[in-house]
Order: C-alpha cells, then structure tokens, then sequence
C-alpha cells in the first residue's frame, strides 16, 4: 500500500506542475523536459508515469477533474442534509466559477487546455466525446424539482440544464477578465435559478 501510495504522489506532483505551466503561459509549447524540470523529476520517470505527451497532458487533466468533483462534493455537503434542489443545482454551477483562488486557478489551466485542444484534432475528438455529465446532472436535479413542485413541469429540464451549464460557463471568463466581479457573475447565476424554480408557483 504505502508503495501505491508512492506512485499517486508522484503523479499527483507531475500534474501539478503541468498546471503550473498552464496557468503561467499556456500549453501550446510545453514539452516533456519544461514539465521535467518544473516537477523535480528526470524526463524518463516522467514518460514511466503518463508516456507521450498527449497522454501526460490528458492525465494531468483527469487528476484536475478528480479534484474539482471532490471539492465540489465537500462544498456540497456543507449545504446541510436537505438543502433541496435549488440549493444543490446552485451549488452544482457556481463550481463553474472562478470564486476563489482555487477555482480561479483551476479555470486558469482548464482555459489553456481549451486552447490546447482547439489546436490539436486527437485531443480535441476525446474532448468531444466526453459525456455532457455536467449538463446531465442538473436535468436530472431540475427533473426531480419538477417532481417535488418546485419548478413547473413546462420547463424542459434538459435545454434549461444546457443554458445554466453554458451560461456559468460564459460568465467564468467575463469574472476571469476582470469584467465581472465575482458577486456580479453570482448574482447572475441566482437571477436565472429564481426564473427556474419559481416558475411552478403562479407561472
């Protein structure tokens, strides 16, 4: 165990540095040595840990997502034992914003990888054939505030999970630009919940 251990270290130091580079300059010229050296680690260990890089660059990514959804999770549980549906799909989307300096940085590496994959078609056809899970997840936390009456069963839970997901997203540039202050892009998120989840009552 503890040698397991060992390894997810190892690759968890890898990654990191792999988000350090993205964050400062991007990842259109980073090459195996660049993130060698920002790791501390000898360009052979680093092939034994994720091969090509293509393949060091979708690791580092995976190991950023097991974070973010783990951090979510625990932001989540913070809510109380029955937050209700609009609490957890406002929890749900404003994980897609820069709040914090974790957040924020995380957005940082995420906006390089998006340029990244833009620029290469292999990288951009797994991108493309990730799952909406996000856009799932909130259809299927509205679809259940439709059974509870909290949102009116006119709403098409899957298009409305699709503009949240798409608009939280939008507004994470606007906030990492400096166009938009973070309780300004909050308060934008909460403006179109309040149209969700009232619309059972009188609408």
């Amino acid at each position: 165990m503890p040698r397991q251990v060992d390894h997810d270290q190892r690759r968890r130091q890898i990654a990191e540095a792999v988000w350090r580079l993205a964050a400062r300059a991007g990842l259109e010229d980073v090459t195996l040595r660049q993130v060698a050296a920002e790791a501390g680690v000898s360009a052979r260990l680093l092939q034994y840990y994720f091969g090509t890089r293509d393949e060091l660059l979708l690791g580092a990514l995976k190991i950023l997502n097991d974070d973010a959804e783990r951090r979510a999770r625990e932001r989540l549980a913070m809510l109380g034992e029955a937050p209700g549906m609009h609490a957890i799909v406002r929890g749900v989307l404003l994980e897609l914003l820069p709040l914090d300096a974790e957040r924020r940085n995380r957005h940082l590496v995420y906006a390089a990888y998006f340029v990244r994959f833009l620029a290469d078609p292999a990288l951009a056809e797994v991108a493309r054939a990730a799952p909406h899970a996000l856009e799932n997840l909130v259809a299927g936390l509205i679809a259940q505030g439709q059974e509870l009456g909290q949102v009116s069963r006119d709403i098409d839970a899957a298009a409305e999970a699709a503009f949240l997901v798409a608009g939280a997203d939008g507004i994470q540039a606007t906030v990492l630009l400096g166009q938009r202050t973070p309780e300004e892009a909050v308060a934008l998120v909460d403006h179109q919940l309040a149209r969700v989840f009232t619309a059972a009552i009188g609408g």
